[in-house]
């Protein structure tokens, strides 16, 4: 299926972003102790409507893997967002996702590990310190955001199933519910939504599994309760609400590599050299800007990362 490029978005007049100076003693109260604890905070062992406002989270701040950057204001990372199963414009999520019950919530793990089975989200989040990280995060359609979001490591969570030595890849998989998810309804794309990774990649330090960004718990549009941050690779890459988590032998299927096997790889690194087949990769609009930017080989991330792809043709493997 093809699709139409979308026109540039209208760009966000600096006084409608949130100052740094105020996110910074935001983000300091909550990290000082204040925050609610993770368990209250995300409503385990309560029923919370859809439409509730996200809750203030403790986090500690890793400012060593977080760019030095301004983040983009809470207003644009929550109402400018791709999201198809509640609709192909920008704006559809937030204004439809509310549909979206996120309690109860658990994700099932199978595949080449010695502990497989289906566990509520409380098991999976449990003994994880959440960390905050200030992020880019670019889209393959040329528009970017800086994002501080809040998680812990993937590969964290992946060593507590013992994947075997059979292990290569994970896939995940995006709930299906169509009755929730409004888009699903629609043959867009080939639901349920799912991505994958290398297993060096999914258990890079950089790789996240996200709670919640700004401080607070994520908000149905951005793909609450549990989304993936993959920081080098294009956004479509960070699959959100996710269900599924299978580690396999062989490299899993991806929707948009399914979708469109021309135009989008499976690895889907950010590469300024390398042009989608429809529009130019080589600069980027940061959301609030007026003007163009050069964009960065694995969106800023080379010196972290270049080392996976030793070797590769990344126009090849793109």
């Amino acid at each position: 299926m093809r699709f139409r490029k979308r026109a540039s978005p209208t760009p966000i007049p600096a006084s409608e972003i949130t100052p740094y100076e105020t996110y910074l003693s935001r983000r300091e109260l909550l990290a000082g102790g204040t925050g609610i604890a993770l368990g209250a905070a995300l409503g385990f062992g309560a029923r919370h409507a859809a439409a509730e406002a996200p809750a203030p989270l403790a986090y500690v701040r890793n400012a060593a893997l977080s760019v030095s950057e301004p983040p983009n204001s809470y207003q644009d990372i929550t109402t400018y967002n791709n999201f198809y199963e509640f609709g192909t414009d920008k704006s559809d999520p937030a204004a439809r996702a509310q549909s979206l019950r996120t309690r109860p919530w658990s994700v099932s793990v199978g595949g080449e590990a010695e502990v497989t089975g289906t566990f509520p989200l409380e098991d999976i989040l449990k003994g994880h310190a959440l960390e905050e990280r200030v992020y880019r995060f670019r889209c393959v359609e040329a528009w970017s955001m800086v994002i501080p979001w809040v998680g812990f490591p993937l590969g964290d969570l992946l060593k507590r199933f013992k994947p075997t030595s059979r292990a290569k890849y994970v896939a995940f998989k995006t709930l299906y519910d169509p009755k929730q998810m409004p888009g699903q309804s629609v043959r867009i794309l080939d639901w349920p939504y799912v991505e994958g990774l290398r297993m060096d990649e999914a258990m890079h330090p950089l790789t996240l599994l996200a709670v919640g960004l700004y401080g607070k718990t994520l908000p149905n549009q951005n793909g609450a309760p549990l989304r993936l941050v993959v920081p080098w690779k294009y956004g479509f890459k960070s699959i959100k609400s996710i269900v599924r988590i299978r580690l396999v032998s062989h490299q899993p299927p991806t929707t948009w590599n399914e979708t469109a096997p021309d135009e989008y790889g499976f690895y889907s690194n950010v590469n300024p050299n390398v042009d989608h087949p429809r529009w130019s990769q080589a600069r980027e609009r940061r959301l609030g800007e007026l003007w163009k930017r050069k964009t960065l080989l694995f969106n800023g991330y080379e010196s972290e990362v270049a080392g996976l792809y030793k070797g590769m043709d990344l126009r090849v493997y793109r």
